[in-house]
């Protein structure tokens, strides 16, 4: 058959290369929007999309719903909250994940207008503002400290921790993630809600 002038070599020795491949040998990269159903499958035992979606549900509802959110609808003050670094208690290399959740956090309560939230990339700024005499990182101790220079009136934080189980050729991570709300000037904690899940490697 020849050979259309309108088809240009580079293209027909890909085009040639990728034909003599065996078929099903080698790895394919793909979208989620073109495999029905990607994202649903755990692929590790470590954080992915699927569950920082259900930490956010379940986190988010029980906030929305508690005494201290409805009180800020309730008086419209806007009061300002600052967000810290949730505290990784795990074995697992999840901290990049724990920083996507408190930024969907950040994202929906500003959404919200319930409060003024201080942007997390503005945390880091602070924190050396605070710790630059003192030759130092971040300090939970010095907290009371970052927030005065924040102007913050609350703020939230929490901790991640794990139940890990392993057998010759099965291992099963129980996530247990506590978060507050804790007022500044009198530390007493407005809000606090416990989300878990369970990612396991089986054999199946």
């Amino acid at each position: 058959m020849p050979i259309s002038p309108s088809i240009r070599p580079a293209a027909l020795l890909a085009a040639l290369a990728l034909a003599s491949l065996p078929i099903g040998c080698s790895p394919t990269y793909v979208r989620g929007n073109q495999v029905e159903g990607l994202d649903d499958a755990a692929m590790s035992t470590g954080i992915d999309r699927r569950d920082i979606e259900q930490l956010l549900h379940e986190n988010l509802t029980s906030l929305m719903a508690s005494p201290v959110a409805k009180a800020w609808a309730h008086d419209g003050s806007r009061p300002t909250l600052a967000i810290y670094p949730l505290s990784n208690q795990t074995s697992e290399h999840i901290d990049s994940q724990l920083q996507a959740l408190l930024s969907d956090i950040e994202t929906y309560l500003a959404k919200a207008s319930l409060v003024t939230v201080v942007s997390v990339e503005r945390q880091p700024q602070m924190v050396a503002e605070v710790e630059k005499q003192r030759g130092g990182g971040f300090d939970p101790d010095h907290i009371a400290e970052y927030n005065r220079q924040l102007g913050a009136k609350y703020y939230l934080t929490g901790k991640v921790f794990t139940a890990d189980e392993r057998t010759d050729d099965e291992r099963r991570v129980q996530y247990f993630m506590f978060m507050q709300v804790i007022e500044v000037a009198t530390s007493a904690v407005a809000w606090q809600n416990r989300a878990a899940f369970t990612k396991a490697l089986i054999q199946e």
